[in-house]
């Protein structure tokens, strides 16, 4: 992942950019496409994609008004024997083969950058170790490209971790050729007065698989958009999520499965838990199922935990189906308050209150942190997870 200078609204860069074979609308539930800037309209806050989103905190990223300066992120990537690591300029083939920009914040990341990074797999080549990508913010203002590509019947692990202070827009994307495996763990560790607003685009190859586990903790505004879409049949995509959403901090996801291809699947499921006086949870589950997708298998699920009172979380599953033949297609979505009766229960045989809060707590994300496979990152969100809870009673 690259810096990037500022280029102002309205410039179009498309040309020198490789547009992904997309079509105009990916889905009446979002906006077209595009990599010009000037084709989205300054969002007001009014907007269907932008009502959640506290415009004023995005520090002028959907406006233009924010420049990118040399001190935004550091990037350092650390990868096993094998893999190619480059810095690349726009022409680069591989830019925007996965997806293209569907905001303007998306569309200004794509404007801004100068170089990007790629990172490569050859085909056939199976990790025993994953690949490591250090994002850590500087204080400054950013915008950034990552590619991450697998060759056919490659296998990955990648570990992207964004920490420190910044104010950042990025696009990052996934191609999985046939057969390829990768899983993407992205950590949002950021410190309180961050914000980051990234798009993801995976591009899933013939029988193909993709995971993405996405962990978000820190920072004053992160909203994230993690987009799939299927190069051919056999693909499948699982994307899950864990989210803490402290006292005044606004996070948000917004997903989009593309089922283009026939006979592909896809299982989505989101969890967050929300404590302090201004916390803001947002997730959107669209999952759009093309005419010719016909053999689908798709499910979508979204669970909130609210600890204290002030907390607030907006949720909503959608599903887009132009085809009756498919094998499912479901969703859901809950948001509650702490159970009392499991807090009585394990009181009833002992456990002090806070004791059995963690317990609870920590076994309501016990599945999604199983998913990430790499022990180093699930034992420090664990102890992110204590840590969040331990704030709430000091």
């Amino acid at each position: 992942m690259a810096e990037a200078q500022n280029i102002p609204v309205g410039s179009t860069t498309a040309g020198s950019i490789a547009v992904a074979a997309e079509s105009t609308v990916v889905s009446r539930m979002s906006a077209p496409p595009s990599f010009d800037v000037a084709d989205f309209p300054v969002p007001h806050g009014r907007e269907e994609e932008w009502r959640f989103t506290p415009l004023e905190r995005l520090r002028g990223l959907h406006d233009g008004t924010a420049v990118a300066t040399g001190e935004g992120v550091k990037v350092e990537v650390e990868a096993p024997e094998g893999v190619t690591v480059e810095t690349v300029g726009r022409d680069d083939a591989r830019l925007g083969k996965a997806g293209t920009p569907v905001d303007r914040i998306a569309a200004q990341a794509y404007s801004a950058f100068e170089k990007a990074g790629v990172v490569t797999v050859p085909k056939e080549t199976v990790l025993t170790e994953p690949i490591r990508i250090a994002v850590h913010g500087q204080g400054g203002i950013a915008y950034a490209h990552q590619v991450i590509e697998l060759g056919a019947f490659a296998e990955a692990v990648v570990v992207i971790d964004h920490t420190g202070d910044a104010v950042l827009a990025a696009n990052v994307d996934y191609i999985l050729g046939d057969g390829a495996k990768l899983t993407v763990v992205s950590v949002q560790d950021w410190d309180d007065k961050a914000v980051h607003v990234a798009q993801h685009n995976a591009l899933v190859g013939r029988d193909a698989g993709f995971k993405s586990v996405v962990v978000t903790f820190g920072g004053d505004l992160v909203r994230l958009h993690p987009r799939v879409t299927y190069a051919g049949t056999g693909g499948e995509a699982e994307l899950y999520g864990l989210y803490f959403t402290d006292a005044g901090q606004h996070q948000e996801h917004r997903l989009l499965v593309t089922h283009n291809t026939p006979h592909c699947k896809s299982n989505v499921a989101y969890k967050g838990a929300l404590q302090g006086d201004g916390a803001h949870a947002v997730w959107i589950g669209d999952v759009l199922i093309e005419a010719k997708a016909e053999g689908t298998d798709t499910y979508e699920m979204n669970r909130n935990l609210v600890l204290t009172d002030g907390a607030r979380v907006d949720s909503v599953p959608n599903l887009e189906i132009e085809t009756g033949e498919i094998v499912g297609a479901g969703h859901a979505s809950a948001t509650g308050r702490f159970d009392d009766e499991q807090l009585f229960y394990l009181m009833a045989r002992g456990i002090p209150e806070h004791e059995a809060r963690r317990l609870v707590v920590r076994g309501f994300f016990a599945e999604l942190v199983q998913q990430i496979g790499v022990p180093d990152i699930e034992e420090r969100l664990i102890a992110k997870i204590e840590e969040e809870l331990e704030a709430s009673v000091a």
